[in-house]
């Protein structure tokens, strides 16, 4: 039995209206849910892919204090147009996950929002290993967030990750997931897309 499951999907964007905008007009649906996150400072909005699976689109949320650890997926030194950065997987023990994980993956650390409470790992400057490539630890306390969402009527086929060390990414991946909509490949760039059904037909995030 694999460690983890596939959780969701994540949209990193300079603006959260810029990275609404893409998805929404990429897929042909509209995002829904999302807030604030003031422990990091950022802001989300959410779109269901399914009933274990979610996409998230992430900004700097401009309103918010300085945050008192480093913003998630490498925000702080974002920059370009919107654009999928980051996957993420949920474990039942985020101790034991980061035992198995690579150095770098980060510190166990509390979260929440609106009611939702998850533990997530953050590393030190807020990029995971493999640059980026290696996903996100969440470990959720009660409701998941693609519990909550209504149907968009989504649903999440495959994620394609290209990477020039992707036999070294598998291997680390290895204790934690065993997911056919995962799929790894060898090349010179690290690359991230993902294929969605949608209402209207299949359709690409890059």
């Amino acid at each position: 039995m694999s460690l983890a499951e596939l959780d969701h999907i994540v949209i990193s964007a300079a603006t959260l209206d810029e990275g609404a905008a893409m998805v929404e007009r990429t897929l042909g649906v509209p995002m829904a849910g999302g807030g604030q996150h003031v422990r990091t400072g950022t802001h989300n909005r959410l779109l269901s892919l399914g009933p274990d699976c979610y996409l998230e689109v992430i900004a700097v949320d401009p309103q918010a204090a300085g945050p008192d650890l480093p913003r998630m997926f490498d925000l702080d030194y974002f920059t370009g147009d919107a654009r999928l950065t980051n996957w993420v997987v949920r474990v039942n023990s985020l101790t034991e996950a980061l035992h198995r994980a690579p150095v770098g993956t980060g510190d166990e650390q509390a979260l929440g929002r609106d009611g939702m409470r998850w533990q997530m790992a953050i590393p030190p400057r807020g990029n995971y290993p493999f640059g980026g490539a290696f996903p996100g630890l969440i470990e959720w306390r009660g409701k998941r967030a693609s519990e909550v969402l209504p149907d968009s009527g989504c649903r999440l086929t495959r994620v394609v990750i290209t990477h020039p060390e992707a036999t070294a990414l598998e291997v680390a991946l290895h204790p934690f997931l065993a997911d056919a909509r995962v799929t790894l490949s060898e090349a010179p760039e690290i690359t991230l897309q993902a294929e969605i059904d949608t209402p209207t037909g299949r359709k690409v995030l890059r």
